[in-house]
């Protein structure tokens, strides 16, 4: 099955020289996007490309023109574009493997599938730049709750499943969590194997997030989970800085089961009835010589937190 005719708008006929000389674009810039976009290596004589790369490598030049895309963000940005789209495309490849090109399905739904990729990318743009908007003056730093989630025993766990039983199972637990982040108005950052980084504006949604985590049960993993709150550095859809370093620091001191969290979200929920913060003996690990945990837990019912 070949949907490469269908997907690009018809069968390669140009090499990367014709493509760059009729966007415009100097070779070695349009071999730089290339690469940053992750695409396959090419010699300047394999027909690899159509006039969807020439209209595509126009629009990136335009870009440039106007100034959308600098040099100061031209490799970041085309990179995490890259990244983020073979990403889905690895998905959506598997979704469309039963599809004959020359069916009349396939011709449907692949400007569907378009059309909601366009759509949730509006979405997703809207309330990024009301974040941006709302940070004012500053700028891509902004104070925020970071959590990471990681399963406990998954490496001796998935030697024990099927590859269709571990993604199952790795998918169950994806989708309870981004359920309940996005449910208490946090966003999933990223998915690191059995591990999963979310932020949320606030440390109590955030302590809730995590303690429903670890009470849920069978199918879902038992986890443990790392809680900060501080400046956090936002950028191209990931996060950085001290707060998110601690969270994964506490993350891989925690016991099954239970959730950590810094001096900085101890502060934020001390003023919290609904929860216990237990503090902890300071732990040394890796850049940081001494940590200072507290072990968050709901407060019992017949008595406020302390």
């Amino acid at each position: 099955m070949d949907l490469e005719p269908l997907l690009l708008g018809g069968p390669p006929t140009l090499n990367r020289v014709e493509v760059a000389a009729r966007a415009g674009v100097p070779l070695d810039l349009a071999q730089e996007l290339w690469r940053l976009l992750g695409f396959p290596r090419t010699g300047d004589e394999d027909v690899a490309f159509t006039e969807a790369d020439v209209d595509a490598l126009r629009q990136a030049r335009e870009l440039m023109e106007l100034g959308v895309i600098g040099p100061d963000s031209q490799s970041a940005l085309v990179r995490t574009w890259g990244r983020s789209y073979a990403r889905l495309a690895e998905w959506q490849a598997s979704l469309l493997a039963a599809i004959d090109p020359s069916d009349e399905l396939a011709r449907e739904a692949l400007p569907r599938v378009e059309a909601l990729q366009s759509y949730t990318w509006r979405r997703h743009l809207a309330s990024a730049s009301a974040r941006v908007a709302a940070a004012g003056e500053g700028g891509t730093t902004s104070a925020l709750a970071v959590g990471f989630v990681d399963i406990v025993g998954y490496t001796s766990r998935s030697k024990h499943l099927e590859e269709r039983e571990l993604v199952e199972w790795l998918e169950h637990f994806e989708a309870a969590t981004t359920g309940l982040v996005v449910d208490h108005g946090g966003r999933i950052i990223k998915t690191i194997g059995d591990e999963v980084l979310f932020v949320v504006d606030g440390a109590a949604p955030a302590a809730e997030v995590a303690l429903l985590l670890t009470e849920r049960e069978e199918p879902f993993p038992s986890v443990r989970v790392g809680l900060a709150y501080g400046d956090v550095v936002s950028r191209l859809g990931d996060v950085f800085g001290p707060t998110v370093n601690i969270a994964s620091r506490l993350t891989g001191v925690a016991r099954p089961g239970s959730v950590l969290v810094d001096r900085g979200c101890r502060d934020e929920l001390a003023a919290e009835p609904a929860y216990t913060l237990r503090e902890m003996r300071r732990t040394p690990v890796k850049g940081y010589a001494r940590l200072h945990p507290f072990v968050l837990r709901r407060a019992p019912a017949d008595g406020p937190g302390k």
